[in-house]
């Protein structure tokens, strides 16, 4: 798609019909090296990398040259050298990367009271309510890239659409620096040639099972008989991929609700090198949090995971959730994919842990199809299980290794 290096990059028309697009995904473009290259324009046309140049650390994050040569964030700082050895490396600085978003979010917020801050470097806006006031959605798109790039020197991307996934989709497509309108008549011809990656919820694992059925574009799974899909899927997310290869897509922008967090971390007496027990420690965490969000009758929007090599180095990566949960596997699958890709033979951990941010209530998170259906019910009964008869009483199998 694109998505990462800019290549295949879309943009819409300037006469688009762009009346039922009030929906808005604004990102900003390789945010943290682009807030470092206001400091240094000089290498604004070469390859940077933001990171640690330590022999353990990892890519924060690659501008599009760099992108261009295979790295990406969260990859080994070493690998990347490899790939893309005349690459600039620059130290990272989160204080200054907090506040230029803040610079920014409060652009979007004189746009509309409808703001949905996904993180620190993007946003969904309901623009509906905006329109007499400022213009076309496509107009609004235009003023707030305009003015973030007068304000703060940045630049963004926007995907404008009748529903907050296809208007993330269409940022996505329209980097670096571009607009992408999608309106709702058009929408199935958007979706349909897009690879099947493009649709949330599709991993390494799903495309694979999808492949196997010959299912390789959206367009594909549209028209796969639902059945089959849940038969292959199971009902949840069957249902979840069919109605979204169909550009349906329930959910409303949601204002920002106040900042909590729910995590688990543990420190090793001894630093462990083995992958399956990390991996088995970050599925004993998971259920942690999810049970004390449960407990709490709150779901969790972003998982973030944290680890400490042996040389005090410490790394976060943050992973949000397609929807909302409280669902232990839910968590983990994210929290063990941004794992697997710090996983590096030799690693040696100190300290790791989970945490999920970006909290909000469990009622009425769950709109037309619910993903964790199936694992929910048997957490539920461990719920249940442990309240009664005390915690560890029931395991994942996972935790248990066939004796030799």
């Amino acid at each position: 798609m694109g998505r990462q290096d800019g290549s295949g990059r879309q943009i819409s028309a300037d006469d688009v019909d762009d009346r039922s697009a009030t929906v808005l995904h604004v990102d900003l473009d390789a945010f943290f090296v682009s807030v470092e290259l206001l400091s240094h324009p000089e290498f604004v046309h070469l390859p940077v990398i933001v990171g640690h140049r330590g022999g353990r650390s990892v890519v924060t994050a690659a501008n599009y040259i760099a992108r261009r040569y295979g790295v990406n964030s969260a990859m080994p700082m070493a690998l990347a050298l490899r790939q893309c050895p005349n690459a600039i490396v620059l130290e990272p600085h989160m204080g200054l990367y907090r506040d230029y978003s803040s610079r920014v979010m409060s652009i979007f917020d004189d746009v509309t009271p409808l703001v949905e801050r996904l993180g620190i470097d993007e946003a969904f806006l309901d623009v509906s309510g905006a329109t007499n006031l400022f213009g076309s959605p496509a107009v609004i798109g235009e003023l707030i890239r305009a003015r973030v790039f007068a304000e703060t020197r940045l630049v963004c991307s926007v995907g404008a659409a009748s529903t907050k996934f296809v208007a993330k989709l269409a940022s996505g497509l329209s980097k670096p620096n571009g607009m992408l309108v999608v309106p709702a008549d058009d929408t199935i011809e958007f979706l349909h040639p897009l690879p099947v990656t493009a649709l949330w919820g599709v991993g390494a694992a799903t495309e694979q099972t999808l492949t196997r059925l010959g299912l390789k574009l959206i367009g594909d799974i549209a028209h796969t008989p639902l059945d089959v899909l849940k038969k292959t899927l199971g009902e949840a997310s069957g249902s979840k991929l069919f109605e979204l290869s169909w550009g349906r897509d329930p959910r409303s922008v949601t204002l920002e609700r106040e900042e909590k967090s729910v995590g688990h971390e543990v420190t090793f007496e001894h630093d462990v090198t083995d992958i399956d027990r990390l991996r088995s420690e970050l599925l004993r965490q998971c259920d942690l949090v999810a049970a004390r969000l449960r407990r709490g009758n709150l779901v969790a929007r972003r998982v973030s995971l944290k680890l400490r090599y042996t040389d005090f180095s410490t790394v976060t990566r943050s992973r949000t959730l397609a929807e909302p949960s409280n669902v232990g596997r839910r968590i983990y699958e994210e929290a063990v994919a941004a794992f697997d890709l710090l996983a590096a033979t030799g690693i040696r951990v100190r300290l790791i842990g989970v945490r999920a941010e970006q909290l909000g209530t469990a009622s009425g998170s769950v709109g037309l199809w619910d993903p964790d259906e199936d694992w929910r019910g048997a957490e539920l009964a461990v719920d249940s299980v442990t309240e009664r008869f005390g915690a560890g009483i029931v395991r994942p199998a996972s935790f248990f290794k066939p004796r030799p």
